[in-house]
């Protein structure tokens, strides 16, 4: 038997290596201009690259809803939402690099060779865990990618609605469809550079702007604050913001990307630190500002006056929204270049070819539920629930459940954590929190709102949460040419008749015993 010491020192070493290959591929090689400007913009695997893509992924249209889901939720109640999820969310994405370096650990230790393949979440279950983790993992991640990127389709339209109202929301969605499909053409994360860096500059203009206009604006006459009312709402704005910071399913994929993937530990706290600098104020501002009026709007640009400086918000949330739409479908893009044999494929075009069926049903779905808003709290508590909190718990528990699965772990948690009694308990705690709250009442309190969106607008409405317009005159009676007499009845103007059914007066059902 080897001394524990080389033992230790046999982890360390295959630790190091993981992720190592496009570096080493690349020693020794002379650099051109064209290839340093490449490096530069495009092929990026550092930690800061890493940072980068996390933070801009997190904090994407989802910023527009917070202050929906603070006025649904109280400020209080918003505020701390947002700080225990975020830290839950960054708990169980330190699990997840765990089990992705343990996996590609023991798979390194094999011979096993990665470099023309993207490892992803379903595949590190299926070396760990077996075949029917393998399938859990692949149903939940792939359904909540799918409407991850459905959520940023619809997004783009509500928003491009407040520069251009000449197109209703369902045209902007079949026009931003066709553009968000070109992400078929980025070969992977490793591309994602200069796209990350730019939309996290995006969303941060974004989020001071509905900091200060809000400021600027000040509360509106009568202002009311007086969330939380009702159960089913309280629960919606909860697993909207639940939704919120349950962005790390890609974490497997920006691992891999990464050319030492064992550093990304650190990397998802640290960048939803930063996320909590521009959505704590901007959801509360704007909530301060306006109050119970966001019960009626779950897109905050619809409260703010058309400036110049909030249509170059809208402009640039909707290029962050196509960044995010490629970050969330390139996962999708991946597990079916391995369903139809081309994942390894040198040619990008084929490969951009092959992707193109993937957009079709995402398309599809952006038109059948057009919900802005409430949609992101029934994903959040039927898919993201399960994705990235629950199953990567108890994932973590049954991986290292025995002895000799702790002893020999490529890395133990920390002391500050109490070591393993205390990863045990934390995880047991996060499963029982999310199943009861995110999933039971945040699943009924979602659907209930979500089944009450159908019955108001329907599926396939053409313009969801759009001023109505005044009905036509009769037939054969034409529209008024004179100034009416004084006792006549105005004819009513889309400005000042603005009526949007929403769930701000809705009773729901009694609550679940």
């Amino acid at each position: 038997m080897e001394p524990a010491s080389n033992g230790n020192e046999d982890k360390v070493v295959e630790t190091v290596m993981v992720g190592r290959y496009i570096e080493m591929e690349q020693e020794g090689e002379f650099k051109t201009i064209k290839s340093r400007l490449s490096s530069l913009l495009w092929h990026g695997g550092s930690a800061y690259d890493a940072w980068f893509s996390c933070a801009s992924n997190q904090v994407a249209q989802v910023l527009l809803t917070l202050p929906y889901s603070f006025s649904q939720l109280g400020m209080m109640s918003g505020i701390l939402f947002q700080l225990f999820y975020g830290l839950m969310g960054s708990w169980t994405a330190y699990l997840i690099s765990i089990l992705y370096v343990e996996y590609r650990t023991r798979k390194e230790r094999e011979k096993v060779d990665f470099r023309n393949h993207v490892i992803q979440w379903f595949e590190v279950l299926d070396g760990l865990l077996g075949k029917h983790w393998r399938n859990l993992g692949l149903a939940f991640n792939c359904t909540f990618l799918l409407f991850g990127s459905v959520i940023q389709l619809i997004a783009c339209a509500s928003n491009i609605y407040y520069i251009n109202d000449k197109l209703d929301k369902r045209t902007w969605t079949y026009i931003f469809g066709a553009c968000c499909a070109t992400t078929v053409f980025i070969p992977s994360f490793h591309n994602y550079r200069i796209w990350s860096f730019l939309g996290l500059l995006m969303t941060t203009y974004t989020a001071w702007y509905l900091t200060i206009a809000s400021l600027l604006h000040g509360q509106v006459e009568g202002v009311k604050h007086s969330g939380p009312t009702k159960l089913v709402l309280y629960f919606t704005g909860a697993t909207n913001i639940l939704y919120t910071f349950g962005g790390h399913a890609v974490t497997v994929e920006i691992m891999h990307a990464m050319w030492k993937p064992q550093k990304f530990k650190a990397i998802y706290l640290l960048a939803t630190l930063y996320v909590l600098t521009l959505t704590l104020p901007s959801a509360a501002s704007v909530y301060w500002a306006f109050g119970d009026l966001l019960l009626d709007h779950s897109n905050a640009f619809a409260l703010l006056p058309r400036t110049g400086w909030r249509d170059a918000a809208v402009v640039l949330m909707l290029v962050h929204q196509f960044i995010t739409f490629g970050f969330a479908c390139t996962p999708l893009y991946f597990v079916w270049e391995k369903l139809v044999g081309l994942h390894d494929c040198r040619s990008l075009c084929k490969r951009a070819a092959a992707r193109l069926p993937v957009v079709v049903p995402i398309w599809f779905l952006a038109i059948i539920f057009p919900f802005f808003g409430p949609i992101n709290s029934t994903v959040g508590s039927l898919l993201v629930s399960f994705t990235v909190y629950v199953i990567p718990s108890l994932a973590h528990m049954l991986t290292f459940r025995s002895a000799a699965a702790r002893e020999n772990a490529v890395e133990a948690p920390p002391r500050f954590v109490g070591r393993w009694i205390g990863t045990y308990t934390i995880n047991a705690f996060v499963v029982g929190w999310v199943l009861v709250v995110g999933f039971g009442f945040g699943g009924w309190a979602s659907m209930t709102n979500f089944i009450h969106q159908i019955d108001t607008f329907g599926l396939f409405t053409k313009c969801y949460q759009c001023p109505q317009l005044p009905p036509p005159p009769p037939y054969g009676l034409p529209f008024p040419t004179s100034t009416p007499a004084p006792s006549a009845t105005p004819f009513p103007t889309v400005a000042h008749n603005r009526t949007i059914p929403t769930i701000s007066n809705f009773s729901p059902s009694p609550s679940p015993s």
